[in-house]
């Protein structure tokens, strides 16, 4: 079983940026970027592939870029411009409809106005 381990999340302004990164023990294929906002489910806002094809939510379209590393099994979310409404625990995954890992404990990532 892939364990997964989230890093990179913490407090910023407004119109900051945070790089978030996620830590496969083993190899991993195609991968998402979930988040958790308070009184929300968890939703899935981007995607990459194995080969590095990306795909993304329309709240993070043009501001988040989601990238990997596939010699380190690690995968990073670039997230700039950050709005308060993207304030959330942050997880990586596979996307849905593909075999889940096990969920690691997130990132919290708090945007102050």
């Amino acid at each position: 079983q892939v364990q997964l381990v989230e890093s990179g999340g913490g407090l910023v302004q407004a119109g900051g940026s945070l790089r978030l990164s996620c830590v496969a023990s083993g190899s991993i294929n195609d991968m998402a970027w979930y988040r958790k906002r308070p009184g929300k489910t968890r939703e899935p806002i981007a995607i990459i592939s194995g080969s590095g094809r990306t795909q993304y939510g329309d709240s993070v379209r043009g501001r988040f870029t989601v990238s990997r590393d596939n010699a380190k099994n690690t995968v990073y979310l670039q997230m700039n411009s950050l709005k308060p409404e993207d304030t959330a625990v942050y997880y990586c995954n596979a996307p849905y409809g593909r075999h889940l890992h096990s969920w690691g404990q997130g990132t919290q990532v708090t945007v102050s106005s």
